[in-house]
């Protein structure tokens, strides 16, 4: 069975086969690249899995080079599956890993192919004739009947030979494929356990939020509520220089309560983004939000409405007030007018 050595997360391209030019994404977010060993084969690849489907499946042979074309991102060219994978890391430090890991895997199949084909020598029953020894010479008999009896006989033997040879090579590869096909089955099954838990973990974190938006839609209609009162009290109490501080003090504390209810809003726009989830929950998620967003939206305007509205009821009232001052003090002369003309008629009285 094949073991991990190696574990990374890099986003997986692949080479488009049309133009050989541009790179296909192979998923939407990073995926786990894996490095395996065969200890029986003495086999090494790369292994990489999205979903259900393996997305990289390379054999490292000799003959292969890691390319670092940027900072942050490597390729290599894969003859057999007939295509150029490349990875995009999230820091350098982790590409020169992969790269460090690829050069030693490398030099690995290097050495386990040239010792595989020195045993391959020692154990290949023709490198036991030399070049001094001679075969024995066929033995030749008077009759005819016998030699072609022999000759048959040699025959048959080589064929029988060659045959369990055929037979011993297609059970060996039998089961090389049977412990290839039982690695794959127990990678999938990993990976099939690891989403299932992610999933277990994404409808949490679903309900979760379908709570948190449950008690922001209550406090925003807490929030309306009361923007409402506040403007009927605008409206009945604008004379009142305590009623104009209490307001004041109330819409700076609803401004704040809508700046933290936006900065949560946006928390959680972060998180979703981080997780993925259901393609119908997370589509009821993002209404919900945006209604919540609407909803603040109108209390901020309704807020500077009121606002507005107070501003221009103080304008008013101070105008109210000048006038009446205007009024007294032109009231102040006309009654110090006439009691000057009454004097001046007690005057004219008396004379």
């Amino acid at each position: 069975r094949e073991q991990p050595i190696f574990s990374t997360r890099a986003h997986v391209f692949q080479i488009d086969p049309a133009t050989k030019r541009n790179w296909i994404p192979a998923s939407k977010h990073a995926l786990t690249v894996s490095y395996f060993y065969d200890a029986t084969r003495s086999v090494y690849r790369i292994i990489s899995v999205g979903g259900t489907k393996a997305i990289i499946n390379s054999t490292i042979t000799p003959n292969m080079t890691f390319t670092k074309t940027s900072q942050k991102f490597g390729q290599w060219a894969d003859s057999r599956a007939n295509t150029v994978y490349g990875l995009g890391f999230a820091s350098e430090q982790h590409l020169s890993q992969f790269a460090e890991k690829f050069q030693e895997v490398k030099e690995a199949a290097r050495l386990a192919r040239e010792k595989s084909q020195d045993k391959t020598e020692l154990t290949n029953p023709a490198l036991n004739i030399t070049s001094h020894q001679v075969l024995p010479s066929p033995i030749i008999s008077s009759n005819g009947p016998g030699e072609d009896k022999l000759f048959r006989s040699q025959s048959a033997d080589v064929e029988i030979t060659t045959e369990k040879e055929r037979l011993k090579k297609m059970l060996s590869e039998g089961s090389v494929s049977e412990v290839q096909w039982e690695a794959e089955f127990f990678s999938l099954q990993d990976n099939n356990n690891k989403l299932v838990a992610a999933l277990h973990e994404a409808n949490a974190n679903v309900d979760q939020w379908k709570k948190q938006l449950a008690a922001y839609q209550e406090e925003t209609e807490t929030l309306r509520q009361r923007v409402a009162e506040l403007e009927s009290q605008g409206a009945h109490d604008s004379s009142s220089e305590n009623n104009k501080e209490e307001l004041s003090q109330t819409l700076e504390e609803l401004e704040l309560l809508i700046k933290a209810k936006d900065e949560e809003i946006q928390m959680l726009k972060s998180q979703k983004c981080g997780r993925w989830e259901a393609e119908g929950e997370r589509e009821e998620t993002l209404q919900k939000l945006q209604e919540l967003e609407a909803r603040n939206a109108e209390l901020e305007r309704r807020l500077h409405l009121a606002e507005q509205t107070l501003a221009e009821t103080l304008a008013e009232r101070e105008k109210i007030q000048n006038e009446v001052t205007k009024v007294a003090e032109i009231m102040d002369v006309k009654i110090f007018e006439l009691s000057e003309i009454r004097q001046g008629l007690a005057k004219l009285v008396e004379s």
